[in-house]
């Protein structure tokens, strides 16, 4: 072997004293059952050494793999999707697939197609809290398709990851119970998206089954000001106030604690605040927000295994991931009422 040409899957051969089929099986993850164990240590032993790498893209010509994966999002500025890509593009590293992420122009759909055509560019793509069939623009029909955050029983998925929303909102709700809350206000994104769908019918279902307790909706923006605005309003309509704020995520949180403290509602004396998510912003603000975490990291990565195996010929099955709540100092007990 010349100094400077790089090595082949021959010298690893002749290295090793085996053959090239040999040493395809053994750097595919095929030996098993076809190799010895001793063979294919010694196979590798000899990659080392050599510094040898599989030619990628030889192989791919011939599989007609891309070895990538699209991940889409509805935005990138929150913080939870770049977890949620973080998980993903560890996973997809590890295979030797990289992942490029896409925010759709338009929100959580349609998305359209980011390639003159996304099956010959793309070997699967994972989307994340896009509304149902929002992804038919990008090929759904033509390559493996798995959905976080989505309604498993709608759209073109291979298979849906998600986490359990639904119990999510239920233990904010009956920590808030607990704590003799019976007057909720539930501050909800103003997005067409089947997650907090589930949230607003988790909370009325867990408020409805409790006597004496009530629930109002009000929808604003997912931003930290249009919460404030929409809370300020709340806050000083006549009538009673509620006790307990459930809000579908920490931006929204943020912005009721924000509109409170300037109305000099207290927090959580006078009103308890939950959020959604444990964002970083959940220990940012004063008090620390009460908040149903998400392992959002762990959602993304378990999504791109998902993806890998559809892509592989696979039949991913459908998970959901548990979450918990974590209960900070945005929450205490109900107010006596005069």
């Amino acid at each position: 072997m010349s100094a400077v040409s790089r090595p082949t899957s021959k010298d690893v051969a002749r290295a090793a004293g085996v053959s090239q089929a040999a040493v395809s099986l053994v750097l595919g993850g095929k030996w098993p059952g076809r190799v010895s164990t001793a063979t294919a240590e010694r196979v590798r032993e000899a990659a080392r050494t050599l510094g040898y790498r599989p030619n990628l893209a030889a192989r791919d010509l011939r599989t007609g793999r891309t070895r990538t994966a699209l991940l889409v999002v509805p935005a990138l500025t929150n913080e939870f999707f770049a977890r949620v890509h973080a998980g993903a593009a560890s996973v997809a590293a590890a295979h030797g697939f990289g992942v490029l992420l896409y925010p759709s122009p338009e929100g959580t759909g349609p998305a359209t197609d980011p390639f003159a055509s996304a099956p010959a560019a793309l070997d699967g793509v994972l989307a994340s809290s896009m509304a149902a069939h929002a992804l038919s623009g990008i090929g759904a029909g033509a390559l493996p398709l798995v959905m976080l955050d989505s309604d498993p029983a709608t759209g073109p998925a291979t298979a849906t990851v998600n986490l359990a929303i639904a119990d999510g909102m239920r233990q904010a709700a009956g920590h808030l119970l607990d704590l003799g809350h019976r007057h909720f206000a539930h501050l909800a994104a103003e997005v067409d998206s089947w997650t907090f769908e589930v949230r607003a019918a988790a909370l009325a279902a867990s408020v409805a089954g409790v006597p004496g307790a009530r629930l109002q909706t009000h929808r604003c923006a997912l931003t930290v000001a249009e919460a404030q605005a929409a809370v300020t309003r709340l806050l000083t309509a006549p009538g009673p106030r509620p006790t307990a704020l459930v809000c579908d995520d920490d931006l929204l949180a943020a912005g009721a604690c924000k509109a409170a403290r300037r109305l000099g509602t207290r927090v959580p004396e006078d009103l308890s605040v939950t959020g959604f998510d444990d964002l970083t912003l959940a220990t940012a603000v004063e008090p620390e927000l009460t908040t149903v975490t998400l392992p959002a990291e762990e959602f993304g990565a378990r999504g791109m295994a998902a993806l890998l195996t559809a892509v592989d010929g696979g039949t991913p099955a459908d998970e959901e991931l548990r979450v918990a709540l974590t209960v900070r100092g945005s929450t205490g007990p109900a107010p006596a009422r005069t």
